[in-house]
């Protein structure tokens, strides 16, 4: 049977992905030790690399904004923003990490609380509370967003700027043009890889956050937790995230996130007024401190010299988690963000989701540590126990603790909606030839696939099934760190040819007088059109020079 050149990744991945999540639904104790096996050596052997690359994505980040390449648009140079502000940083959270902050902005402090990073410091102490703030601050701050933001900058300037598809393997394609007649099994490699880290890592956080829904209407209904509730919960979702991707990207994703967000700031206001209100600025304020002031030590620290794992189980994971999500949520961060500059792109990007972050984490984190230090509640101890009913625990301690239970349930559900939706709407893309507008068979193909994942793997091994997907996806996020090395190198290259003729243009348009560079870029441009003159028909035997007076370029 011969594949039709556009179906090849969207069969090839799809193959892969069934074939990993029968292993994961026969054999789920086995497949969960072997890729958690695998996990460990990899983080273990490249725990330095992964720790290198994201600083060195953060830098490269800012440098590059502040550049001379700061300006230019991802677009034609006289586009416009496609999504307004608060839309556009609704999307972004919404595909980037909503379900998790969700799930661990109140669970991962009171985790680091009660066992503190690297040990430094006695657990459950006002010391161990301000390293437990600082480091979650950390573990979701501008690190987490790096790896997302530079895939998305380099796709969205092929995208949008040279008008190629937004595809890991168009964006490689001038590396991979060496390669000869091997560049077309190449680039259908990178795109299958990016797909099937896409599907796998969608379909783990889903099905974790549909464990923690269960885990809330347990606490707040006394509902069994079970694969009853658990498969109710995610056949309501598949309903939702399918009428949404019908109603399509401008509709159904930005109408849900920009309802998020109004939900995620109502919550962080109420914990905040009826909380200790005090208590709760201070921590954001003191956290925002230390992570500020120990920024560099955190970015490259690790345990060389004591047998704790503690980064390898927490910033080397997400580390290497962020990387195996980058073609996800990279491509689809680039799909919202035609029209920005880079300059806007990058603080829009890589700022701005962080400190809402670091917000969310300060407000619930802060609460929670404040009522086990001052008002002798245990949540430490039940993070430990049950970590997807901790935060319905932290809510019986305020006032209307039910609506606020609901509440949190419903922003989780649509979470996932939104989460799901951008993940079946990015897919098709990546299946279907980095198409801005994938066919809608291809969006709910994708869609199924995904739900069904989930229910396969929790009916089959719970959350022991789901682990092992979630590592097994990590586990790609060596190799395709240094595709991102590549994309890096090929997106330097193709911006310092922008701007190159940018210039050129400019100088022509002004009678060949150096326009919009420093001294000596505009000498450089001026002898480049001299040569150019040079080598023209007609000018061999006339003299070129440069008037001293004009700087013009003149023939006699």
């Amino acid at each position: 049977m011969v594949i039709a050149p556009r179906q090849r990744v969207f069969v090839a991945s799809t193959m892969i992905i069934v074939v990993l999540v029968a292993m994961g639904a026969i054999f789920p104790d086995q497949f969960s030790a072997g890729a958690s096996a695998a996990l460990s050596g990899v983080t273990h052997l490249f725990g330095w690399f992964y720790l290198f690359s994201v600083f060195g994505f953060v830098i490269f980040l800012l440098i590059l904004a502040f550049s001379k390449y700061g300006k230019i648009r991802l677009g034609p140079q006289e586009s416009k923003p496609t999504y307004d502000f608060f839309s556009w940083v609704s999307m972004l959270l919404a595909a980037g990490f909503g379900v998790g902050l969700v799930f661990y902005g109140m669970a991962e402090p009171m985790t680091h609380f009660s066992s503190p990073p690297f040990g430094d410091v006695e657990g459950e102490t006002p010391e161990a509370a301000r390293l437990a703030i600082q480091y979650a601050f950390f573990n979701w701050g501008v690190h987490q967003w790096a790896a997302f933001s530079v895939v998305g900058l380099i796709i969205a300037y092929t995208q949008f700027r040279k008008g190629q598809t937004g595809l890991v393997s168009t964006v490689m394609a001038p590396l991979t043009a060496k390669l000869g007649r091997g560049r077309v099994l190449a680039g259908g490699i990178l795109n299958t890889f990016a797909v099937v880290a896409t599907v796998m890592g969608v379909a783990t956080s889903i099905g974790l956050a549909v464990l923690q829904i269960n885990g809330g209407l347990h606490a707040v209904f006394d509902v069994t937790e079970g694969l009853m509730w658990q498969g109710i919960i995610l056949f309501a979702m598949f309903i939702c995230y399918m009428l949404s991707t019908v109603s399509g990207l401008d509709k159904g994703i930005k109408r849900l996130s920009n309802l998020n967000m109004g939900l995620c700031l109502a919550l962080m206001a109420y914990i905040l007024i009826t909380g200790p209100t005090v208590a709760i600025l201070g921590t954001i304020t003191t956290g925002l401190g230390d992570y500020l002031q120990n920024f560099f030590t955190m970015s490259l620290r690790l345990s060389p010299y004591t047998d704790t794992d503690w980064a390898s189980s927490w910033t080397v994971f997400y580390w290497a988690w962020v990387i195996a999500w980058s073609p996800f949520v990279g491509t689809f961060v680039a799909r919202i963000s035609r029209g920005r500059t880079i300059k806007q792109y990058v603080f829009g990007v890589l700022i701005v989701p962080p400190m809402l972050a670091c917000l969310w984490i300060g407000v619930f984190g802060g609460a929670a540590i404040h009522m086990d230090i001052f008002q002798g509640t245990d949540l430490a101890q039940a993070t430990s126990d049950n970590i997807t009913s901790a935060l319905f625990v932290m809510f019986d301690q305020m006032p209307f603790s039910f609506p606020l239970s609901i509440v949190a349930m419903i922003l989780i559900f649509i979470f996932l909606v939104t989460s799901a939706d951008s993940a079946a709407y990015i897919v098709g893309q990546m299946t279907d030839k980095g198409s801005l507008n994938p066919p809608l068979y291809k969006r709910v193909t994708w869609g199924v696939l995904i739900a069904a994942i989930c229910l396969i793997l929790i009916s089959a091994g719970g959350e022991s099934g789901l682990s092992g997907l979630q590592s097994a996806a990590v586990v790609s996020a060596l190799p395709f760190t240094l595709i991102i090395y590549g994309m890096v190198y090929v997106l330097l290259k193709e911006l310092r040819a922008d701007r190159k003729q940018m210039l050129l243009n400019l100088y022509r348009q002004h009678n060949e007088t150096p326009v919009g560079a420093d001294a000596f870029e505009a000498d450089e441009m001026s002898d480049t059109h001299a040569e150019r003159i040079r080598r023209s028909p007609g000018v061999k035997n006339r003299r070129i020079h440069r008037d001293r007076g004009t700087g013009q370029i003149e023939s006699d």
